[in-house]
């Protein structure tokens, strides 16, 4: 960079080498949906499009829909990343909100999501809806206009921007077959983003769920009726966990071995000298053979200095048993049967949440996901077709946390 010419140093600074997934898909499609977090380059993907259809495409007319006026102007326009700070020689005529590129004749019109009514005259070619998650209630209506008015050309298209929200419309957007996904996670980006600004990033937002929504571009919401919510685990979160005076392992087995057949799940939970349980990692697998499980039970109680291994034994039962002390003839082992449902035992292990008397240490996404998908009443709402990684959890704390017996003395401080 100290060999170049101020003009192009200040080209190469402005240059867009994208990576694939900053990339419009192949194929013939009509809307491309951009499902990142923050920093992964969204804005400059859109502007970058935007840009070359202009270019390409003589004469076409161009809608750019932002939440409000000001973010259609200050971003995707005026912004670090906007149309016309990375490609200068587009003329902007503010009072008219519109843009244009003298060479071949194409047009970018300024719209607002606040005004959906806006968009139902006018006709273009292509569009890019930017932040599309903060268009909320009125997303719909926006979406639907602004389709109604891509009828220009022999191919249409949308593009649409955005850090996703648990909308139930952009939800229904993102499942349908009717756009190509393509999802980004900021450290896609970090290669082209300050250290510092990598560093603030892990600092405020740490391993919560909230991380994974701004993060790593992921829907993330509470279903009605849960056992536990996101806000509450976010809440129970912890860096570190105190000594711990007893560690567990539990192991709720998988009935197969494929790729299609349930996880074997895998917890570490231990009890701090503050009496508070802590849940300090998953290991679970998902399709793997007993002799590949076992091994990573085995080395999870190493890794943890367990003093006891829990395993479900209803799938397997004995054989349950002779896998883990193959693994390692010095594991102590114990096993349990169940007599109840997945989520029926899980329900009494949720109060222990609700009264603050357990902490996950740092990020434990996937087997939260699970947690959030039980619900009071028996049933389980997914990710997958079983909850084993929550019920490898359930049996950690309820030997580390047991319930007392009804009838048996307890000690008030008062």
């Amino acid at each position: 960079m100290s060999q170049l010419t101020d003009e192009a140093a200040a080209a190469f600074a402005h240059s867009f080498q994208p990576s694939d997934k900053h990339k419009p898909p192949q194929g013939d499609w009509a809307t491309w949906l951009l499902l990142a977090g923050r920093g992964f380059g969204k804005t400059r993907t859109g502007t970058a499009w935007v840009d070359d259809l202009a270019r390409t495409h003589r004469g076409c007319h161009i809608a750019l829909v932002g939440a409000t006026l000001h973010d259609a102007r200050s971003v995707m326009v005026e912004g670090a990343s906007g149309l016309v700070a990375t490609h200068g020689d587009i003329e902007w005529q503010p009072g008219l909100r519109r843009l244009h590129w003298p060479d071949t004749g194409a047009t970018a019109m300024l719209y607002s999501a606040e005004e959906p009514g806006a968009l139902r005259g006018p006709q273009f070619n292509f569009a890019w809806g930017d932040e599309a998650a903060r268009w909320g209630a009125r997303g719909p209506e926006v979406l639907s206009n602004l389709r109604l008015g891509l009828r220009m050309g022999r191919r249409p298209r949308l593009l649409l921007t955005t850090t996703p929200l648990p909308l139930d419309w952009l939800k229904a957007l993102a499942a349908s077959g009717q756009v190509v996904t393509t999802r980004g996670r900021t450290h896609d980006n970090r290669h082209n983003l300050p250290a510092s600004f990598i560093a603030d990033l892990e600092h405020d937002y740490g391993g919560s769920q909230l991380a994974r929504q701004e993060l790593d571009g992921e829907f993330v919401e509470d279903r009605e009726g849960a056992l536990w919510t996101r806000a509450l685990l976010d809440g129970l979160r912890v860096a570190a966990a105190p000594p711990l005076v007893r560690v567990v392992v539990a192991v709720d087995p998988p009935a197969g071995a494929s790729a299609a057949s349930d996880e074997c799940g895998i917890v570490v939970a231990g009890l701090g000298e503050d009496g508070i349980a802590y849940v300090v990692g998953d290991y679970s697998l998902q399709g793997a053979l007993p002799a590949v499980w076992s091994r990573a039970v085995a080395r999870a109680a190493a890794a943890h200095d367990a003093d006891l291994v829990i395993a479900e034994a209803n799938n397997g039962g004995e054989m349950v048993a002779h896998a883990l002390l193959s693994a390692d003839i010095d594991l102590n082992v114990r096993l349990v049967r169940a007599s109840t449902g997945k989520v029926a035992r899980a329900e009494p292990v949720s109060t222990l949440y609700a009264n603050a008397r357990v902490r996950h240490v740092g990020a434990l996404g996937a087997l939260e996901d699970q947690l959030c998908g039980l619900s009071a009443g028996g049933t389980y709402a997914g990710p997958g077709r079983s909850p084993d990684r929550a019920d490898a959890l359930v049996w950690a704390l309820a030997e580390l946390m047991p319930k007392r017996r009804r009838g048996e003395p307890g000690l008030h401080i008062l």
